[in-house]
């Protein structure tokens, strides 16, 4: 892979709050640093135009006795079996489960999928956390 070397104006209160973030985080320089934020951003985009191929996954916490939320879980889940590629089922206590279903496909659908089933009754805290497929990423 060829690399190209660029400069970048920046100022000095910025760069010192940066430097000091990449020593704690243990990068061995800012070259690196760099190129994870760009990454970053190009994943952040992927999402953002929702035509990407992109990964990712729904946390939730919910409460199994409220109203129906476990079989409208199962039911969403089973309405998406080509993005849905796994799920994880953990029980917390007594009366709260975690959920996290891993999903893959267009960022447009994953979207959708996650909209759906946050906002299922019952559904007490959720989140999507995008990541790419690593296909184009570099």
């Amino acid at each position: 892979m060829r690399i190209t070397r660029f400069g970048v104006s920046i100022p000095d209160n910025l760069l010192e709050k940066f430097n000091k973030i990449i020593e704690e985080r243990g990068y061995t320089n800012r070259s690196e640093a760099i190129r994870d934020l760009i990454r970053d951003f190009i994943v952040r985009y992927e999402w953002e135009t929702g035509d990407a191929d992109v990964a990712g996954t729904i946390t939730m916490v919910y409460n199994h006795d409220e109203a129906d939320v476990v079989k409208e879980l199962l039911d969403l889940q089973h309405d998406y079996l080509s993005e849905i590629v796994s799920s994880i089922h953990v029980h917390m206590d007594r009366h709260n489960c975690l959920e996290v279903v891993i999903v893959k496909g267009k960022a447009k659908r994953i979207k959708e999928i996650a909209d759906r089933l946050l906002s299922l009754k019952g559904v007490k805290h959720g989140k999507l956390v995008m990541t790419t497929t690593g296909k184009e990423l570099l």
